[in-house]
């Protein structure tokens, strides 16, 4: 198992395609990195929030990103579930960020995700930032395509607690759905912590990494 300090990382990148997914996914980890790195700078992308889906994106991305040096949300309107059919014009958008920001480390889909948005937006960015660290999170669902990561984030109670904390408290359109629950997102912080011999853990597909110092 190969270990890495987070700490060092200075500029973050997040992609989501909808408004929830980066707390989701990569929630905890943002927390953890901004809580050990004061200056961290964040910037945050969702590629699809309606005007209420939009609210809570705000609402919440404020909460995880308190603490951060600098951060920056931007929420775009592209039409859910026909990313495959927009890809030019996500791909612009994608670039244009590419070209306006130079990330030490990128969150985006898993690769292998069965949803069409989330498979869309982690081509693009692998497309677009082709000399970073890119860790591909997990978004639990009705599809069961969570596979074998092999990259991990240990992760305290409390901060575990706080993610799901916030993600529930706004998020409430998502209510509703039989996913969106504390035990589901627990369960899977649960189990990625046994796979890396910790309490509770997040988990990432990192398909490329450069050891520097040889």
């Amino acid at each position: 198992m190969i270990s890495c300090r987070l700490s060092q990382i200075k500029r973050i990148l997040c992609f989501g395609a909808h408004s929830d997914d980066i707390e989701i996914g990569c929630g905890g980890s943002i927390i953890k990195l901004i809580s050990e790195n004061p200056d961290a700078e964040v910037r945050w992308f969702i590629f699809s929030a309606d005007r209420n889906r939009g609210r809570e994106a705000r609402k919440s991305a404020a909460e995880f990103l308190d603490g951060a040096r600098v951060s920056k949300v931007q929420l775009f309107r592209f039409h859910e579930s026909y990313f495959p059919g927009q890809w030019t014009l996500i791909k612009d958008a994608v670039e244009k960020i590419r070209m306006q920001y130079n990330p030490d480390l990128i969150f985006t889909h898993f690769h292998e995700d069965r949803h069409q948005d989330h498979r869309v937006l982690s081509d693009l960015a692998w497309n677009a930032f082709r000399d970073h660290l890119i860790l591909e999170y997990e978004v639990p669902k009705y599809d069961g395509d969570v596979g074998q990561p092999n990259f991990y984030v240990p992760l305290a109670k409390r901060t575990c607690e706080s993610k799901i904390e916030i993600i529930l408290r706004n998020f409430k359109t998502q209510a509703s759905k039989n996913w969106f629950s504390a035990d589901v997102f627990f369960g899977m912080l649960r189990i990625r912590g046994i796979e890396c011999a910790s309490r509770y853990a997040e988990a990432f597909y990192c398909r490329k990494a450069i050891l520097n110092g040889f």
